[in-house]
């Protein structure tokens, strides 16, 4: 009994460097530094199995999906943005897989996954962006990442700037809008931040009828244009939207605020915002000057929240 006492611990210490070495990163060349446990973003869990499919509502649009392997197969669900879909492409898969997922707002979420012949989750709804993590540990989803739309900005700045121009709810410009039908279409404001423009609008419906919104257009075209010449324009595409409204009922006042890249008009052309009715004809339509635009606020004077 002794004997095999001492054997056992011949062979820990004999082990004991051995394992050592391998958790102090000395197979990688040169200079390494460990990363620490508060660095991991924890994945989440998740069952999958072939002959069902499992849900997964995301708050925002995803723009990133990648799988860890062929046993899984992912996609966003037709006609939604924020959701995507997940199933066994294998049955009976022993060995665990992962997926990851990026989010417009910027979050970064990733999942391990099992073969099971009943999951238990089918439908899955993950929280808000903002770190769900508790203050203990790590967070389980990161927003750090930068999508290229954006430039120089974060995603979640983004968000928290549009949250709080529309938030705080200012009208910062009192002459530019129009009025039809009952229909009045303003432009509240406009704001500048890290290379991207902000514009505040709001939709006040006078009328007992619904408007139902059909598409907007953001469009930099010639101020003149002679006959028999092509009109040039220039169509600006939002790359965000805040609280974006697709009918305003009767009585109702509803606001958006839209996010694009940073432009400037010629002086010879002006930027003209359109907002079309569905099956309808109360369409609106108002002009911007550069000027205008030249005088953007600055959100630092916001209160960003």
């Amino acid at each position: 009994m002794n004997k095999i006492r001492l054997l056992l611990v011949l062979l820990i210490g004999i082990l004991t460097p051995t394992l050592a070495q391998t958790t102090k990163g000395d197979f990688y060349e040169g200079l390494t530094k460990k990363i620490s446990y508060d660095k991991m973003i924890a994945p989440y869990e998740m069952e999958v199995t072939f002959d069902k499919t499992v849900h997964i509502i995301f708050p925002s649009a995803i723009k990133y999906i990648d799988l860890g392997s062929a046993n899984i197969i992912a996609g966003k669900a037709d006609g939604a943005e924020n959701v995507i879909r997940v199933k066994a492409a294998v049955r009976n898969f022993k060995t665990e897989t992962n997926f990851s997922v990026i989010t417009e707002e910027g979050s970064f979420y990733t999942f391990n996954v099992k073969y099971a012949n009943e999951p238990l989750m089918m439908s899955v709804e993950m929280k808000d962006f903002i770190h769900d993590g508790d203050t203990v540990s790590h967070p389980n989803n990161a927003l750090e990442v930068y999508l290229q739309e954006l430039g120089n900005e974060s995603p979640m700045m983004v968000h928290l700037i549009l949250k709080s121009i529309y938030t705080n709810n200012r009208r910062e410009i009192k002459h530019i809008g129009s009025m039809s039908f009952g229909i009045q279409y303003l432009l509240k404001g406009i704001y500048t931040h890290n290379g991207l423009l902000y514009f505040h609008t709001q939709i006040k419906n006078s009328s007992n009828v619904p408007f139902d919104l059909d598409f907007i257009t953001f469009k930099i075209v010639d101020k003149k244009v002679m006959k028999r010449t092509a009109i040039q324009e220039t169509v600006i595409y939002p790359i965000r939207a805040f609280n974006y409204v697709t009918r305003v009922n009767g009585k109702s006042i509803e606001r958006t605020v839209f996010a694009m890249d940073k432009f400037t008009i010629p002086d010879d052309k002006e930027f003209i915002v359109e907002l079309n009715e569905k099956n309808g004809g109360r369409h609106q339509r108002f002009v911007v000057e550069n000027s205008d635009i030249v005088r953007a606020k600055l959100v630092n004077e916001l209160k960003i929240k």
